[in-house]
């Protein structure tokens, strides 16, 4: 069954936020160079991402580009737009080695686990689903399964021999890509520069080396479907992201995303198949995440470095730092993944987290803000937003924060201007989802001990302070002396 869950925004809207795309650019690849976003509807935004294909646990280099098309849709819905966005569950048909020829990636797995193919996508799409929400995704509107949408896939299939962009040997129908003037466009690759054996398997049914396959014909395939096409047939991995698209969001879209394997040959396939059978442009911007490195290099189960959400919890590390972690880097710059730099972003989100402990402090004293508290502010909203609206430039965005911290740790902050502050950083934090906002009250017994504290250090008995601190310490909180007063916070 297709799973759709229906999601509320991301973030509350203000009148004069609605539709500010004339200030938003991202680097589009077809173009290979930043424009400014303009949507196909006002104030609607229809996006579709590569989502995973099911066939084991997706690890965090997986994340890494599915949170970046979370944050694309946080920081459109942070400007107002309506964003329609499908993430596609890829069940079936994704060959190994991403080619036309070998065994599908799910079967190979329902050998080596001794299961159905059924129970092994089933298995780790429910993981899929279980590790996003524990990562703090905003829900997609629906995640379409591809055995779901062989009837799409075949419809589409069907026009692309009718007009001539296909053709079919013994149930095998491939996708010839001389007939489409504009192959290549994405990626850069020229048809004439793929030869034979090079990025394509060679068969002999197929009349160009660089042709795809929109449809399989393979008796021992176990995942297979009697159609007009053939008895026991399959679709290609390109045809089901077009579809599913085509069936969801309609002809046209206005961003399709993915990380930066998915350019050549999945994107660029699905740019011919589409555009070729509507006659229309597919999307209107592609987007595409780099991969993320561990320990300088790349991810492998040789390596041990293939990291899950699991592996990162028995570190004693919080979702909410690996999601820090894996967005405070740009999005198409490479971005290295060690236990020292998660250990870093976990303390770096503490000091946002002094942040808002500061502000809610101040927000409750009667002091009032000065013009220069009040730049403060205007300069860390500024500074986030054209962060953000510079093609989601997340470590520029979230500099801002860091330097407003500096700045009220330098000039203090009234209660109006702290106000205002906690509710940009609520806005702010609907676009990053890694800030803690909650106000958490202490036990009647913690804030005796804080009080008795105080009690010490008026006293100058810096003995029995000490204690206090190193006993609240044992417990998780975490003080600190300020002129102001003592802040507490909870040990991470």
């Amino acid at each position: 069954m297709v799973s759709i869950i229906r999601r509320p925004f991301g973030v509350e809207q203000r009148p004069d936020d609605r539709f500010r795309q004339v200030t938003f650019t991202v680097f589009n690849t077809r173009l290979h160079e930043k424009e400014p976003f303009e949507t196909i509807e006002e104030g609607l935004v229809r996006m579709y991402n590569c989502g995973p294909t099911v066939y084991n646990r997706q690890h965090i280099g997986n994340y890494r580009s599915f949170l970046f098309a979370d944050t694309l849709r946080r920081w459109l819905e942070y400007l107002g737009y309506d964003v329609r966005q499908v993430m596609n569950i890829t069940d079936v048909g994704h060959l190994l080695d991403d080619a036309d020829e070998g065994e599908d990636k799910i079967e190979a797995q329902a050998r080596r686990e001794k299961l159905d193919p059924k129970a092994i996508s089933e298995a780790y799409t429910a993981k899929f689903l279980e590790d996003i929400g524990a990562l703090g995704f905003l829900p997609a509107m629906v995640y379409p399964r591809a055995t779901d949408h062989i009837p799409e896939m075949l419809d589409i299939i069907d026009g692309l021999l009718e007009k001539g962009y296909a053709y079919q040997v013994d149930g095998n129908v491939y996708y010839d890509v001389t007939k489409f003037a504009r192959y290549g466009e994405l990626s850069g690759n020229r048809v004439e520069d793929l030869e034979a054996g090079a990025r394509v398997e060679v068969r002999d049914d197929k009349r160009h080396a660089a042709d795809f396959a929109l449809w399989k014909e393979d008796p021992l395939h176990i995942m297979k479907w009697k159609t007009h096409l053939g008895e026991h047939g399959f679709p290609g991995w390109h045809i089901e992201c077009s579809a599913m698209a085509r069936k969801h969001l309609g002809d046209r879209i206005d961003v399709h995303t993915g990380g930066e394997d998915n350019i050549f040959p999945h994107h660029e396939c699905e740019i011919a198949q589409s555009e070729a059978f509507t006659g229309e442009t597919f999307a209107r911007y592609w987007m595409h995440a780099k991969f993320l490195q561990v320990d300088g290099g790349k991810m492998a189960k040789s390596l041990g470095n293939v990291y899950t959400l699991d592996d990162v919890s028995e570190r004693g590390f919080s979702m909410r730092a690996l999601r820090y972690c894996l967005i405070r880097g740009h999005y198409r710059q490479p971005l290295n993944f060690t236990w020292e730099i998660l250990e870093s972003s976990a303390a770096a989100l503490s000091k946002l987290d002094d942040l808002v402990a500061r502000l809610r402090r101040a927000a409750g004293e009667q002091r009032e803000s000065t013009d220069t508290e009040r730049a403060a502010l205007d300069r860390m909203r500024a500074g986030f937003e054209e962060g953000m609206n510079d093609d989601l430039n997340v470590p520029e965005a979230v500099a801002a924060l860091f330097k407003y911290r500096g700045d009220i740790e330098k000039d203090g902050v009234g209660r109006e201007a702290a106000s205002a502050a906690l509710a940009f950083l609520e806005r702010a934090n609907g676009v990053l989802g890694v800030l803690e906002l909650e106000s958490e009250d202490l036990s009647t017994d913690v804030e005796a001990q804080i009080e008795a504290r105080e009690s010490a250090r008026t006293a100058k008995d810096w003995a029995e302070a000490d204690r206090i601190r190193d006993e609240l310490l044992a417990l998780g909180i975490v003080l600190e002396d300020t002129p102001d007063g003592v802040l507490w916070k909870r040990a991470r």
